[in-house]
C-alpha cells in the first residue's frame, strides 16, 4: 500500500493545485519519510527494477546533490557514490540513493516517461528532467554533476519546491475553452488538421516548470506571468474554437503580461517537449497588434520598430522613446538624454534620409505581409513530425543532442 502511495502521491498533488487548499504536503510528507534501505528486501520495487541484468555492465556513478531543510534554513552540498547499471537516467540513481543510502532524499516522480513533468530540477544550473537526463556519458566522462532544485520557486525540501506561485499563474490564464455558448451544439465542433498545427507545440506542454525555473523575467519579477503560463494562454488563443480570444489578449497585455519578457530564449533551451515558450510569447505579442491590443509600451515599441524599417532602412532611434513612450515620458528623460549627447551617444536629431537599399526591407515587408505571418498564428509548427515534436526541426532540440552531455560544475558548486 505504502509503495502504491508512493507511486501516486505526486501526481494526486499536483491534481489538488485545481482545488482549494495545499496541495504538497501528502507527497512530501512521503518523499521526506525515513527508510531503511539495509532491511528492505530485495524484491522490493527499485531493487528489483535497478538490479543489473545478468552480463549486463554497470556504471560508477557520483552526484553532488544540494540538501535544503526549509525548517531550520540549513543547506548542504553532499556527495553520493553509487554502482548501477549503464542504462540509468538521473532519476533512477535517485531512487538508488534513497532506496539503499540516504532514505530522508526528497524529491518528486511520478511515470518516469517524459509525461507527468513531475521530476523537473537542475543539473549544473540548467533544468532538467531527471527521467529524461541519462547518466552513462556523463559517469564516462568523470564529472561530478551538481543537482539543486528548480529556481524561482520556493525550496520546501532538498530537489522538492512548491508549485503554488507556478499553478497561480497558470490558473490566471484561464486554461480553458470558451466557445461562446452555454448550450452544445447540435454536433460536434470539426477542426482540421491545419487548423491544429498552429496549437500543437503549445498542447504538449507537460507543466514540469523547467522553462519558468530559468526564466530570467521572473527573477528579477516574481510577479512575471512566465514562460509556461503564457504558452498555455497562447495554446487557447490560437484555438479557432475559443471566442474569448481578445479579452485574454487584453488580459495578457497587463502589468508583468506578453511584454516583460527580456527574450533571452532559455525557456527554448531547456524545455524538454520542445514547447517553445518564448515562440508562444512572441506570437501572442503579434497576434495582440493584429487585434489592436497595443496600448501597452512594448507593443507601441515593435509598431515603431517596423514602421521606421520599412519606411526608411533605418531605425530612427531619435523618435523611439516619444513614439513608444510618449511625448511627456520623452521629455522627462532630457535630462538623461543631454548626457548622451554630451558623449557622442546619441544620433542626429533630424531624421536621416533613406537607405539606399530600403526596397529589400521593403520586399522582405510584403513577403511576410503576404504570407500572412504578421498575425504569427499562420505559421505552421511541427508539420514534420506531428507524432513526436521532439524530432522536429521547429522543437529546436533532438534526443540525441546535448541533454546527455556533461556540463561544467558551477565555480560556487566546488567543494
Amino acid at each position: 500500500m505504502a509503495r502504491d502511495h508512493a507511486a501516486r502521491c505526486c501526481v494526486l498533488s499536483r491534481a489538488r493545485a485545481n482545488q482549494p487548499g495545499p496541495s504538497l504536503r501528502p507527497c512530501i510528507a512521503w518523499c521526506s519519510r525515513p527508510r531503511h534501505p539495509p532491511t528492505r528486501p530485495r524484491g522490493s520495487l527499485v531493487h528489483s527494477e535497478l538490479a543489473p541484468a545478468p552480463g549486463s555492465t554497470t556504471i560508477d556513478v557520483a552526484l553532488k546533490i544540494w540538501r535544503y531543510d526549509a525548517e531550520t534554513g540549513e543547506k548542504e552540498l553532499k556527495r553520493y557514490e553509487v554502482e548501477a547499471p549503464d542504462w540509468v537516467t538521473l532519476l533512477d540513481v535517485l531512487d538508488i540513493i534513497k532506496d539503499k543510502h540516504d532514505g530522508t532524499l526528497a524529491y518528486r516522480k511520478s511515470c518516469r516517461m517524459m509525461i507527468c513533468g513531475s521530476c523537473g530540477m537542475r543539473m549544473d544550473g540548467a533544468a532538467v528532467l531527471a527521467c529524461k537526463t541519462r547518466m552513462y556519458d556523463i559517469a564516462k566522462s568523470g564529472h561530478v554533476p551538481v543537482i539543486s532544485s528548480m529556481g524561482n520557486l520556493p525550496v520546501i525540501k532538498d530537489l522538492v519546491v512548491d508549485m503554488d506561485p507556478f499553478w497561480g499563474k497558470i490558473r490566471r490564464m484561464k486554461p480553458w475553452l470558451d466557445p461562446g455558448y452555454e448550450e452544445p451544439l447540435e454536433k460536434e465542433r470539426i477542426v482540421s488538421q491545419q487548423q491544429t498545427n498552429v496549437i500543437h507545440k503549445e498542447a504538449l506542454c507537460i507543466m514540469c516548470g523547467c522553462c519558468v525555473s530559468e526564466c530570467n523575467s521572473m527573477e528579477s519579477d516574481p510577479e512575471f506571468f512566465g514562460p509556461a503560463a503564457l504558452a498555455k494562454g497562447m495554446r487557447f488563443v490560437g484555438d479557432v474554437r475559443d471566442q474569448a480570444d481578445v479579452a485574454r489578449l487584453n488580459d495578457y497585455n497587463d502589468e508583468h503580461g506578453i511584454w516583460d519578457c527580456t527574450r533571452c530564449y532559455f525557456c527554448n533551451e531547456r524545455c524538454p517537449k520542445g514547447v517553445d515558450p518564448r515562440d508562444a510569447i512572441a506570437k501572442l505579442g503579434a497576434e495582440s497588434i493584429k487585434q489592436g491590443v497595443d496600448q501597452d509600451w512594448g507593443a507601441k515599441h515593435a509598431k515603431w520598430f517596423v514602421t521606421s524599417a520599412k519606411t526608411t532602412g533605418w531605425l530612427r532611434e531619435t523618435e523611439l522613446v516619444p513614439k513608444t513612450q510618449g511625448v511627456v515620458s520623452a521629455i522627462k528623460e532630457t535630462k538623461f538624454a543631454l548626457a548622451l549627447a554630451k558623449h557622442g551617444k546619441v544620433p542626429p536629431p533630424i531624421p536621416p534620409h533613406v537607405a539606399a537599399r530600403v526596397g529589400e526591407a521593403r520586399k522582405l515587408y510584403h513577403l511576410v505581409k503576404a504570407q500572412g505571418r504578421d498575425g504569427a498564428l499562420g505559421i505552421v509548427q511541427g508539420e514534420h513530425a506531428l507524432g513526436r515534436i521532439e524530432f522536429s526541426e521547429q522543437a529546436g532540440v533532438k534526443t540525441s543532442d546535448p541533454e546527455m552531455r556533461p556540463g561544467v560544475e558551477p565555480p560556487h558548486a566546488e567543494g
